[in-house]
């Protein structure tokens, strides 16, 4: 099941996308009250996920799926081939960061070049949405735990970031993380570990892998995270960039005013931002 947040010009909904529709949800206030109680109203909510109702999606905007997560975690180094285009060592331990809950932008919205410094780069990512939360939960029991998955783009404003040796800030600009366009629901991806994951900047193909290429896979990233703090549902997990960033290119390529960076994950859609400069 796809479940959106959108606004069709009265207001923000929530919604479940069947090809090019959406039919409005009833039985939750937001996302994140919606995942909590998912297992208490999800038989009702798939009961009206049929129909010919609602909007064409053509006719909304969609938003961030989840517009401000209590945490938002972003793992670093996490495929081989972007650990050797970064010329680093592959890490005997998860590198986590974290990204400002600000940070949050709706799948088609504008992203800022911030005005003290340009040098922004896109980062394709499979991002996990926790829906039962929980501390100490085992790799063998985290598929349990996500609610599902959307496409992320963890945008890295690279001078921030490398000039301490702590990446959040460079990380955590505002709009600098678009999800979207909705949360697949764990159940309708099934393997998390064998999907295409793909980034275009103007239409050239800058990233593509696939997600079994990841260091460390999805259930041990929420293993570790788990081991030092208690998840909650709606919190978000930046699963790892693959090779191809601009920052790695000869000569380096930074996005720039008027560039359109499209982020895509096989069987979840995808986002597609305009970069402009911050007003």
């Amino acid at each position: 099941m796809k479940i959106a947040r959108f606004d069709d010009g009265s207001g923000q909904s929530l919604g479940i996308v069947a090809g090019d529709r959406i039919r409005p949800i009833a039985q939750a206030s937001d996302m994140i009250d919606l995942i909590s109680r998912w297992e208490a109203i999800k038989v009702d909510i798939q009961a009206g996920a049929s129909g010919t109702d609602g909007f064409a999606l053509s006719d909304v905007r969609l938003l961030a799926p989840v517009p401000r997560p209590g945490k938002i975690f972003a793992i670093g180094l996490n495929y081989a081939d972007h650990i050797a285009e970064s010329k680093m060592e592959t890490p005997k331990h998860q590198v986590w960061f974290t990204k400002a809950v600000t940070s949050i932008a709706g799948p088609f919205d504008p992203v800022q070049i911030p005005s003290v410094s340009p040098f922004v780069d896109y980062e394709v990512e499979l991002v996990a949405v926790i829906g039962k939360g929980g501390r100490h939960i085992s790799a063998a029991d985290a598929a349990d735990h996500i609610f599902g998955y959307c496409v992320g783009n963890d945008v890295t404003e690279r001078v921030w970031q490398h000039r301490t040796a702590q990446w959040s800030l460079g990380k955590s600009f505002d709009t600098h993380a678009p999800i979207g366009p909705w949360i697949t629901t764990a159940d309708e991806v099934g393997d998390p570990h064998a999907l295409g994951i793909r980034c275009f900047v103007n239409g050239e193909s800058r990233q593509d892998s696939n997600t079994r290429h990841l260091v460390f896979d999805v259930f041990a990233q929420v293993e570790q995270l788990s081991q030092a703090m208690t998840l909650e549902p709606g919190d978000l997990i930046f699963t790892g960039t693959p090779g191809g960033i601009g920052a790695a290119m000869e000569p380096r390529r930074f996005l720039k005013a008027g560039d359109v960076v499209r982020c895509e994950v096989e069987g979840l859609g995808h986002i597609e931002n305009p970069f402009v400069l911050e007003a």
